[in-house]
């Protein structure tokens, strides 16, 4: 009936019941047999394996169960490691016929499995590393697979068609296996490749032999080359210049390089050889005459002797394809080659620096007469001439200050007797300007007769120029200016005041001039305004200036002010009162009101002099 049975399912025992899963006794028997119901349950059967007989005062008690640890546990990172090699057959080698490959196996004890690692070599042209990966090897064709106890020392070991032999193993392996009653056989020596231990042992050098050897220079001096340090003097030429060049000779073959030493910003194309390598003549055998040389192919028949190393050394000249090249210098293994060859100790290097020229001195040429010298001066210091640097403390210290001068033109012409000049000096850059008033029906067109500019004293040199100072002017003196001899007749009061101010700087001599000259005036000034207070006077002013805005239409004040200066022709600052109040009619002043008549009285000087510098401070310009 076993046979004929084609079901065999188990019926459901696990279940849930209000959310807990619980177990229960099967229904029906495997297959859907029917259960008898006097059989045992799953939970009395157990009851029976585990009770034992009962004695009178009870069971006997039973030492607890021993604590079960799984083998992944117990044998954890535990690894059996043994050493072995095996041989592989070369068939496209001339060299060797096979080769011993040493490989690690190591088996896993927590799960019965293995790998093979091979150790790299550097340089090996092999796929070396993990030859094999870890998995369980199976043993044999009925799917039994190797374990620990089938591995031993000094056995072969078949995997994959590969034979390992296993020659060594490590302590922990030892161990292991002997406490596992397994007898360890005696280690075997690793079996080493034959190619490997030949290309280790040295190369024998091959004896030279005594005759001369073609390639004996080659093998005997390949990348050694002597460094020298030369200079081309190239200044012959136009546009020429000393070139620094590094020559290299060449010991394996003879042959000379020249590369020139670019700078930054040298202005030369950055082309480094100046000559390339190849052997260069020294002295040439007869040439043809009839063979044109510049295509004439030099080889050992044209050349009698070509350039060796005793033709190089420091300090001397070399003439390489025309170019002349001095060495001043060489490198530690160039000396130490012709110390050791030639005998040579002197390798003091030759001073090449170029020497600075001495600076001619600057001659500077003499003054042409053109602008003033120091303007004249830059076109001498430089190609583009900057102006002269001024004096910026004195020009912020002494702006808008003006010396203010009446002088007379020194003339054998009697039409220029009568000409009258104001002469400015300009404290701010010590310039003098000249200006002529302009005298109605005088035949002379007035203006400026004189720019500013600085004016020269007579017999001062180009070289050393020495320029009028106001310590120079001085009532009475002649000041000549570029052939014009000029006098100084009058001077501003702001002159005198200026000079007393600032005594220290200037001549006691200068001073006490413009103190007489002004001495006479001020004696006529406090006689007449000697009953009238300076306070008075400011007020009567004022009261003048509002009469004037109220009842006075606005005129030109400044052409008030020339007309008086006009009729002074001394230049004295006093009118006859009679053309003094002409002057006033002229410009429609009111003279008869009660209040310009106190300014008259107080400018009058006497009866028939009226102070109009006074009287003008009424009217400013």
């Amino acid at each position: 009936s076993f046979r004929q049975k084609t079901s065999f399912h188990r019926s459901q025992t696990l279940d849930f019941k209000n959310g807990y899963a619980f177990s229960r006794l099967p229904r029906e028997g495997v297959g859907g047999d029917t259960l008898f119901a006097n059989q045992l349950s799953q939970d009395e059967l157990d009851d029976l394996c585990t009770k034992g007989s009962t004695l009178t005062y009870g069971q006997v008690k039973r030492s607890a169960p021993s604590g079960f640890t799984p083998a992944f546990v117990a044998y954890d990172k535990k690894v059996l490691k043994f050493d072995a090699y095996f041989q592989e057959e070369v068939a496209i080698s001339a060299e060797e016929h096979y080769r011993i490959r040493q490989v690690g196996i190591y088996y896993y004890l927590e799960d019965d499995s293995m790998c093979v690692i091979e150790p790299k070599v550097k340089n090996s042209g092999l796929v070396q590393g993990k030859l094999m990966r870890r998995h369980r090897v199976p043993k044999n064709e009925q799917g039994d697979y190797y374990h620990w106890k089938d591995l031993n020392l000094g056995i072969d070991l078949t995997m994959y068609g590969r034979t390992y032999r296993l020659v060594n193993c490590d302590s922990f392996t030892k161990v292991f296996l002997e406490s596992q009653g397994i007898e360890v056989n005696p280690p075997e020596e690793m079996v080493l490749d034959p190619y490997t231990e030949q290309r280790r042992t040295p190369v024998q050098k091959p004896i030279v032999p005594a005759g001369p050897d073609p390639f004996r220079q080659f093998l005997t001096y390949d990348t050694k080359v002597l460094r020298f340090y030369a200079i081309w003097d190239d200044t012959n030429c136009a546009f020429g210049d000393h070139h620094p060049c590094v020559i290299h000779y060449f010991l394996a073959d003879d042959t000379v390089e020249v590369r020139e030493v670019h700078k930054r910003n040298d202005g030369r194309d950055p082309f480094p050889v100046l000559m390339r390598r190849q052997r260069l003549p020294k002295i040439f055998a007869d040439k043809n005459k009839n063979f044109p040389s510049c295509v004439l192919e030099i080889t050992d028949h044209e050349v009698q002797e070509w350039y060796s190393p005793k033709d190089f050394g420091v300090g001397k000249s070399v003439t390489l394809l025309g170019r002349t090249f001095l060495i001043y210098d060489c490198d530690k293994f160039t000396q130490d080659f012709y110390r050791e060859k030639y005998g040579i100790t002197d390798f003091q290097p030759v001073d090449v620096n170029k020497k600075p020229t001495e600076k001619a001195p600057q001659v500077i040429p003499p003054y042409n007469g053109f602008g003033i010298p120091e303007d004249s001066l830059q076109n001498c210091l430089s190609l583009f001439p900057k102006p002269p640097r001024k004096d910026i403390i004195k020009m912020l210290e002494n702006n808008l200050k003006i010396l203010r001068y009446q002088v007379a033109l020194e003339s054998p012409v009697p039409e220029d007797k009568n000409r009258r000049f104001i002469l400015s000096y300009f404290l701010s850059d010590d310039t003098i300007g000249i200006y002529e008033p302009p005298v109605r029906n005088s035949g002379i067109p007035g203006g400026k007769y004189l720019k500013r500019t600085r004016v020269t004293k007579p017999g001062s040199t180009p070289e050393n120029p020495i320029y009028y100072e106001p310590s120079d002017f001085t009532i009475g003196s002649t000041i000549e200016v570029f052939g014009h001899r000029f006098v100084i007749t009058d001077a501003d009061e702001y002159v005198l005041n200026y000079l007393e101010r600032n005594a220290e700087s200037f001549p006691a001599a200068t001073l006490q001039s413009i103190r007489d000259h002004f001495q006479p005036r001020q004696v006529v000034v406090e006689t007449a305004s000697s009953g009238f207070p300076k306070k008075d006077l400011d007020d009567l002013i004022v009261e003048v200036q509002k009469e004037l805005k109220l009842h006075h239409e606005p005129f030109n004040t400044r052409k008030f002010h020339e007309a008086f200066h006009h009729f002074d022709t001394e230049g004295s600052g006093f009118l006859d009162k009679t053309r003094f109040l002409n002057v006033c009619d002229r410009f429609h002043v009111p003279t008869s009101t009660i209040l310009l008549k106190k300014l008259i009285d107080y400018c009058s000087c006497g009866e028939d002099k009226v102070n109009y510098r006074d009287f003008l401070l009424a009217f400013p310009s």
